[in-house]
């Protein structure tokens, strides 16, 4: 992906749906799950249409996201889901597009090269062990928020001002977590940036 960052059109891919769940999170943060089929609508609300690889990968993380999302005990229907509940279903989102992607396409080319490696890993834990590695880098929604609230004079003029809504900050968060996730942003670049 640093050698060339529009391979596989997976930048550009997951920044839209990036941009698709902040949307999405908005409404969430409203309503709530609506209804068993939360996660078909969900898929295709985030993953869109497309038919490449890196679509159907997108789709197959908000999809496992939306599931995970409705497994959590603090998720219920009909009601409101809480702001930490949306920064994990960005999360999850943002790490199972590289699980996924890994597991359609790399996981794919190094069986090929390591033919011993299904024997090894039949199930794909290494696309998962790299997902869960990706979560760790990712910035959160919930952490950058408490940040402004904290460079706020008061609390009152965030509230005031609709910029700063979970929803807006995942939004403006979408590059940096599409880089990170991807690793087109590293650690130290973060670091430089955030200086």
């Amino acid at each position: 992906m640093r050698e060339d960052p529009a391979a596989f059109g997976l930048y550009d891919a997951t920044y839209a749906a990036g941009e698709r769940l902040a949307d999405v999170m908005a409404t969430l943060a409203e309503t709530g799950l609506d209804g068993t089929d939360f996660p078909a609508r969900f898929t295709v609300l985030i993953g869109g249409e497309g038919g490449t690889v890196t679509d159907a990968a997108i789709r197959r993380a908000a999809a496992e996201a939306a599931q995970r999302l409705m497994r959590h005990p603090e998720a219920t229907a009909g009601g409101a889901l809480s702001g930490g509940l949306l920064c994990l279903l960005y999360e999850w989102f943002f790490a199972g597009v590289v699980a996924e992607f890994l597991k359609a396409v790399v996981a794919e080319k190094v069986k090929l090269v390591v033919p011993v490696l299904p024997v090894l890993d039949p199930e794909d834990h290494i696309a998962d062990w790299v997902a869960d590695h990706v979560l760790k880098l990712l910035p959160s929604p919930c952490d950058e928020a408490a940040r402004l609230v904290e460079k706020a004079e008061t609390a009152q003029s965030v509230v005031e001002d609709p910029a700063v809504t979970l929803p807006e900050v995942a939004r403006a968060l979408v590059p940096r977590t599409a880089g990170r996730a991807l690793g087109l942003i590293t650690e130290q670049d973060a670091g430089e940036e955030a200086a």
